[in-house]
């Protein structure tokens, strides 16, 4: 029997109300399926633990979860540390440590899902969007000079290696050719004269090698317009770790919301291990109080399974999750609904025993 070893890292605020959730539909299906089993580690980590200690995670973290098969990550932040800190020393930690250059969100409207925008269908917001995730704008490289001066001057560079794009946009190739799908390049080179135009060369450099892919290109401003206005354009896309972030966060409000928002952080080549996770904050002010919305958790969970070769559960997990807005019978506040937290992972698993 396969065993998958899971590190759990919960975070912060609603961390461990929604990770809990992910925990249960896992378990579970590793009982329906009877092929494999799954082990979870819990590390206490994240803003409490560094204010207890300083850090967010021990100095030997990367170590100690280099021979997990994959992490499960929550949500981190809290109030009294600094957003810089809290991203340097755990998430970007990890994503880099473990070379996980490909973080793949999906932007899916599922059946039953509230959508802000007009006259969408479900089958209008059906997109992959492949980000950057290990260098570019999140390299934090740069400096403060003349601190506490009139002259005090800041400099962040972007780092934008042969490398680092190329092999991520092969990635996105790869995956619209295996699809069947279109792929759409998100840059802003008449502004980024040295970073997106190198982009861009490397974009079109890879495209010989995929004839059969159809392509288009776009700048962020006009991605942004038409991530609204006509986001049926978009298939399989391709941008930068900055780029990325943003236009990801504007999919999610488009498909259902943050609770609805699911994030993965790939090694592919499977050297380290990968991460999952929804990707909303942690909410401290609804913390504990069973209103968080696991979906998004969960959503990861099956981002999961599909990276572990269990892609047939990876899709009945999603399957689950629109049955259950559809249903409408346990939904969260924000979906709607009255149910707790805690209630929604039992409801997934009954909604997948039900064949």
């Amino acid at each position: 029997m396969k065993n998958f070893k899971i590190a759990v890292i919960a975070g912060d605020g609603i961390g461990p109300d929604v990770i809990e959730e992910g925990k249960k539909v896992l378990s579970g299906i590793a009982k329906l399926d009877g092929t494999f089993n799954v082990e979870f580690t819990d590390f206490p980590w994240g803003c409490e633990y560094y204010l207890r200690e300083g850090r967010m995670m021990p100095e030997d973290g990367l170590s100690i979860l280099k021979d997990f098969d994959a992490i499960y990550l929550g949500a981190v932040g809290y109030p009294g540390v600094p957003d810089d800190v809290s991203l340097q020393g755990l998430l970007l930690k990890i994503r880099k440590g473990f070379d996980e250059y490909i973080n793949l969100r999906p932007v899916k409207l599922l059946k039953g899902a509230p959508c802000p925008l007009k006259d969408v269908k479900e089958e209008d917001i059906d997109m992959i969007v492949v980000r950057e995730n290990s260098e570019g704008e999140y390299a934090n490289v740069g400096s403060r000079l003349y601190p506490g001066t009139e002259q005090e001057i800041a400099l962040q560079t972007g780092v934008f290696s042969r490398k680092g794009c190329e092999r991520v946009i092969r990635y996105a190739y790869e995956l619209a050719q295996k699809e069947g799908k279109s792929l759409t390049n998100i840059s802003k080179a008449n502004a980024l004269g040295y970073s997106m135009v190198f982009w861009n060369e490397i974009f079109a450099e890879v495209g010989k090698e995929y004839p059969d892919v159809p392509t288009s290109s776009l700048m962020v401003d006009a991605a942004s317009m038409f991530f609204v206005k006509n986001p049926k354009r978009f298939q399989i896309v391709v941008t930068s770790n900055l780029f990325g972030d943003i236009l990801t966060d504007l999919g999610a409000a488009i498909a259902g919301g943050m609770g609805l928002a699911a994030g993965a952080n790939l090694n592919p080549e499977k050297n380290f291990p990968s991460m999952f996770e929804p990707i909303h904050g942690s909410a401290p002010d609804i913390a504990g109080k069973g209103l968080a919305n696991p979906l998004a958790a969960i959503w990861s969970v099956s981002q999961m399974l599909d990276f572990f070769g269990e892609e047939t559960w990876g899709q009945k997990v999603i399957d689950a999750i629109e049955t259950l807005l559809l249903e409408k019978k346990t939904l969260t506040p924000d979906l709607g609904g009255t149910a707790k937290t805690d209630e929604i992972g039992a409801a997934i698993l009954e909604i997948l025993g039900r064949k």
